[in-house]
């Protein structure tokens, strides 16, 4: 018998409830549990991103969802242009890169993938790392976004980022993972 068959709980077998259905996220109910699912089945992706001159990329923008400011790495959904709904979480990072910094990369490398927030979503999120990169435009997002790009020191990245949370931004979680993977890079996949 599978060792973690009892941990399953009795709600993973009850039949799946529509509560809403929005453009890019669905309100679902299985049992007792309440969760949000991505439409776009490919998930999310986030670009481990370093200059030429060892800075980390960093992007700012302000989230309605939490009203506030937050610092993220590069990052955007999989496969949400309506021409392109099978485009990978590689393509999908090289695209969201030079829109979002204005960066280019030549390489883009598979790094992990996980869920965002399990207890809550359905959502993957798939790191890459970006890799020869070359600045080919200003970045700052589409037509619907307002980013800021910084690019900080590879070597004061943490620092940088708790002075930002202490002024008041939010600082994406995810960012101290991204910051592990740049610091263990030769342990990375390849």
């Amino acid at each position: 018998m599978n060792q973690h068959a009892s941990r399953i709980p009795v709600d993973a077998d009850a039949p799946v409830e529509t509560l809403h259905e929005g453009r890019w996220l669905s309100l679902r109910k299985r049992g007792r549990w309440e969760y949000a699912e991505r439409n776009n089945p490919g998930g999310a992706v986030i670009i481990l991103a370093l200059t030429p001159e060892d800075n980390i990329l960093f992007v700012e923008q302000y989230r309605v969802s939490i009203l506030q400011n937050t610092i993220e790495m590069p990052a955007g959904l999989v496969g949400d242009l309506h021409d392109q709904p099978d485009e990978s979480a590689l393509l999908a990072a090289q695209r969201e890169l030079e829109e979002e910094t204005g960066y280019r990369c030549r390489q883009v490398e598979f790094v992990h993938r996980g869920p965002s927030s399990s207890g809550m979503s359905t959502e993957m999120i798939t790191f890459v790392r970006a890799r020869d990169l070359q600045k080919v435009g200003p970045g700052g997002g589409d037509e619907t976004e307002n980013i800021i790009v910084h690019e900080v020191p590879r070597r004061s990245a943490g620092a940088w980022l708790f002075a930002r949370a202490a002024e008041g931004y939010s600082i994406d979680p995810k960012l101290f993972a991204g910051l592990w993977f740049i610091e263990h890079d030769s342990a990375l996949p390849r």
